[in-house]
């Protein structure tokens, strides 16, 4: 594992954050590596219940090692080609697993979130910024188009005639921006941002794990689902639920009048 990224599980969350305050946690090919191998492994580790993406040093991830670009920029238009397309395949399983994943993604975003740590940001299934972040694309600034999901998650969340103005122009927004258009769930001040983001986290971590699974399989499948479909699933997932223990104690505490303790089972 790179010094790159930090990876810690405690309390049934998994912390991982992003670890290039120099260069403001832009994405290095071990930083890329080390992330797809640490989400695939928390997504078969049962003891998890959470998983949090953040970085160090007050910045989200300022998109990829643009300075580490340069050498390749010597390099014939062919041989450029093949290695960013193949450089760009790498990352898929990435994206599959933060969508595939029975439990939520948090994404906590300070200072930047730009490039491939936008299009991060929007894989997550929640996101909660301080209230001076900025978020975009930036890949036209570069003469480049959208990866890491981008062009799938970005006009499904804003509509594709904004999707347009962000993606073509590469212009950034703030948090309250972002929020509105609904690509943040929640803006907080700075000074508030630790206690606020630990609030939500530790509210999913203790939630019933297989319900949150199933209501994010359920929400994401929808894009494509027909009706019928889509409340076959909803009668399959129903009766997945109410085989677990945290069903039965979410009924037990309703009529014992008490808060249920749920043990992700």
């Amino acid at each position: 594992m790179t010094d790159h990224l930090l990876v810690k599980k405690q309390g049934g969350i998994a912390r991982i954050t992003f670890n290039r305050p120099e260069a403001k946690n832009a994405v290095s090919l071990d930083m890329r590596d080390a992330l797809i191998d640490a989400m695939l492994e928390i997504e078969k580790d049962e003891s998890v219940r959470c998983v949090v993406l953040r970085g160090n040093g007050g910045t989200f991830v300022a998109g990829g090692d643009i300075k580490g670009f340069a050498e390749l920029a010597k390099l014939p238009p062919q041989e450029r080609h093949d290695h960013f397309a193949e450089r760009i395949l790498v990352i898929q399983p990435l994206l599959l697993c933060m969508q595939r994943m029975d439990k939520p993604v948090i994404a906590v975003v300070e200072g930047a979130a730009v490039g491939f740590g936008f299009s991060l940001a929007m894989a997550a299934d929640l996101v909660i910024a301080e209230e001076n972040a900025k978020l975009g694309s930036s890949y036209v600034k570069l003469g480049i188009s959208l990866d890491g999901a981008g062009s799938y998650y970005l006009p499904k969340l804003i509509g594709m005639k904004k999707a347009m103005e962000l993606a073509m122009l590469g212009e950034f927004i703030d948090a309250k921006e972002a929020q509105s258009l609904g690509l943040v769930n929640r803006v907080v001040t700075k000074e508030n941002l630790e206690a606020e983001a630990e609030k939500l986290i530790q509210r999913l971590a203790n939630a019933p794990t297989m319900a949150l699974g199933r209501i994010k399989r359920q929400l994401y499948a929808s894009e494509d689902n027909s009706l019928k479909e889509q409340m076959d699933l909803e009668a399959k997932f129903f009766g997945e639920c109410t085989a677990t223990e945290d069903w039965v104690e979410g009924v037990t505490a309703f009529t014992e009048k008490r808060k249920p303790s749920y043990k992700g089972k």
